[in-house]
């Protein structure tokens, strides 16, 4: 009996490591550009302990596929020069390791490179702010290798309202694409980039349906159903996106898969409130100080990370809920101060793998997972 048991589960380590291995892994959202022009880190230098994220980890992990967000928040005065700048800090990177990670442009470029055995590279643009509300620079940044865009961040822009202001913002103008906003749309389908609903309100999502004739992505998102916050996808919104042809994928944020997250994490800052107060006056950057924190504190914030079950509970809402061709994955690496419990970093995408193969499921639904719907999203998305 013992014996049987370890061969089964020799077995099963073999079928999923295999799975993983075959499989194109995309992860459509990681934000680790942020990092490298905010602490001056570089990407292809090991980076352990201070991200999720680095060069040698993405491929331990087995990602084939890496989309890199580009972002900014709100109160950036020269949005468009900033996603310009994080781009050329990738671009460095690109350029001094062209055995290891290539930026393609492509699905046709993407299956080249990973059959290479190296990374295909691709841009995601972070908030539809960056463009400053100017098709010229939308087409800019298409043109260096941003293969979708999120429409809003947290923050609306004067074309579309974000998830965030719909939901709390009383002194909205409006709510949804304005005629610019559905504009951007209709561009970004020309162009062939993927329009992003992650982050919108439900006004702004709907009108996106009604407006674009491409299948849309939501790169880093979750479902409202298993934790109820406002960034959350409601079942309506994840049905349209799959009658869209589209896909949604899944975020690994603790505070958008634990309803309890968000108490339990300002409990931890009201009980740090002096060290706040001291960071503060010693000239850092509120952005960093919850960063520096959660590394300072990792023993104490440890019990406030979501399970890693989680993770794989929003996948299968999602499949039992609209089938199996309509989930993928965007982690949030490195855009994220709380990461599931077992997900440390990028070198732990084979768990994943693994627990979909403990819960039943085959190869083929597997890898449509992993990746392969996603690259279904992006070659309809694709000018012919």
């Amino acid at each position: 009996m013992i014996i049987s048991i370890i061969l089964t589960q020799q077995l099963m380590a073999q079928s999923y490591k295999q799975i993983h291995a075959d499989a194109f892994v995309v992860d459509s959202h990681n934000d680790i550009l942020s990092k490298t022009t905010d602490y001056g880190y570089i990407l292809d230098r090991d980076l352990k302990g201070k991200t999720h994220t680095d060069l040698a980890r993405l491929k331990e992990g087995g990602v084939d596929v890496q989309i890199f967000s580009v972002f900014c928040d709100g109160e950036e005065k020269y949005p468009f020069k900033l996603a310009n700048r994080q781009m050329d800090s990738l671009d460095a990177v690109l350029n001094r390791n062209p055995d290891k990670i290539v930026k393609v442009a492509n699905s046709s470029e993407l299956y080249s490179v990973v059959k290479q055995n190296k990374i295909a590279a691709m841009f995601g643009i972070e908030g539809g702010h960056m463009i400053e509300d100017d098709l010229d620079k939308l087409t800019s940044l298409y043109k260096r290798g941003a293969r979708y865009m999120t429409l809003t961040w947290v923050n609306s822009n004067s074309w579309a309202t974000s998830s965030n202001d719909e939901a709390f913002n009383k002194e909205l103008k409006h709510k949804g694409l304005t005629e610019l906003g559905k504009q951007v749309v209709r561009r970004m389908n020309e162009l062939g980039m993927l329009v992003d609903i992650s982050h919108v309100g439900e006004q702004t999502f709907w009108d996106v349906i009604s407006t674009t004739t491409k299948p849309v992505i939501a790169s880093h998102s979750d479902v409202y159903a298993l934790c109820q916050h406002n960034r959350n996808l409601k079942d309506e919104q994840i049905r349209a996106i799959a009658k869209n042809g589209g896909v949604i994928q899944v975020n690994f944020y603790s505070g958008f898969l634990d309803n309890n997250y968000f108490k339990n994490k300002e409990a931890f800052l009201k009980k740090h409130a002096e060290d706040i107060d001291s960071l503060i006056k010693a000239g850092m950057e509120k952005s960093k100080i919850e960063d520096y924190l959660y590394i300072r504190y990792r023993n104490e914030v440890e019990h406030m990370r979501a399970s890693f079950s989680a993770v794989i509970d929003n996948i299968e809402y999602i499949i039992k809920l609209v089938g199996v061709d309509y989930v993928g994955l965007g982690s949030d690496f490195d855009g994220i101060e709380s990461a599931p419990q077992g997900l440390d970093d990028v070198t732990r995408y084979p768990q994943i793998s693994m627990a979909l193969v403990d819960r039943g499921y085959n190869p083929q639904e597997i890898t449509k997972i992993l990746g392969g719907n996603f690259l279904r999203v992006l070659k309809a998305n694709e000018t012919k």
